[in-house]
Order: C-alpha cells, then sequence, then structure tokens
C-alpha cells in the first residue's frame, strides 16, 4: 500500500507540474485507491494461526526471533489488541503485555498521582472523555 501510494503521489506531482488539472488528478486518485483496494482484497489471503502469523512476520522483520515474539504478542492481545514496537537500548528483545489502557504524555497536574513511590496515576473505573 506504501509502495502504491508513493508511486501515485510522484506520478501525480510530475502531472501538476506538467500542467494537468489537479482536481481531475486527484478525482483519478480517489477512482484508482478504490479500484486498488478492492484487487488487494480479492487477492490477499487472511492469514490463521500463530505459525502463519509468524512466518509473515519473520518475513517483514527480516528476523526470525522477532516474528515469533509478533506472533506471541498477536496471540495474547488478540484482533482488537494493540501492539506498540520501540527500540531497545539493550541488546535484548522483549515482550511486555499491560492490561487496560497506557498514555505516552505526562500528567494533567502532579496531584493525579496515585503511587508517588512509582510515580503512577492508577484510576479504578475512570470516565473517559473522547
Amino acid at each position: 500500500a506504501t509502495v502504491l501510494a508513493q508511486a501515485m503521489i510522484r506520478e501525480g506531482l510530475k502531472n501538476v507540474t506538467a500542467g494537468a488539472n489537479p482536481m481531475g488528478l486527484r478525482k483519478g486518485i480517489e477512482k484508482a485507491v478504490v479500484a486498488a483496494v478492492e484487487e488487494l482484497k480479492t487477492i490477499s489471503k487472511p492469514i490463521e494461526g500463530k505459525s502463519s502469523i509468524a512466518q509473515v512476520a519473520a518475513i517483514s522483520a527480516a528476523d526470525e526471533e522477532v516474528g515469533q515474539l509478533i506472533a506471541e504478542a498477536m496471540e495474547r492481545v488478540g484482533n482488537d489488541g494493540v501492539i506498540t514496537l520501540e527500540e531497545s537500548k539493550g541488546f535484548t528483545t522483549e515482550l511486555d503485555v499491560v492490561e487496560g489502557m497506557q498514555f505516552d504524555r505526562g500528567y494533567a497536574s502532579p496531584y493525579m498521582i496515585t503511587d508517588s513511590d512509582k510515580m503512577e496515576a492508577v484510576l479504578d473505573n475512570p470516565y473517559i472523555l473522547i
């Protein structure tokens, strides 16, 4: 998908530079996106099971160990879970599963901290406004 998007943008910019109507190009790109998505849906195959997920992940990561770790993560969080990858400062590769929600931002107020030793704000049944 990324390669297709990059090619469409590159060719679109060439056409705009050559004098093509940008709105016409936009409409054409939107139609091409719909057609490409439909074609990808018809040729794609769903993968099932930890071993299939591990194979796809290992190919994507070019590393068998990382593929196994991603497959384990997907098995533990399920289809609706979120997997976040972070660069390690050391030489270890590890999997850390967190229940609930996590926010990467700081506290709105230091008074929100419920555990000053761990510097955590642990909330039971909070109201969340989206």
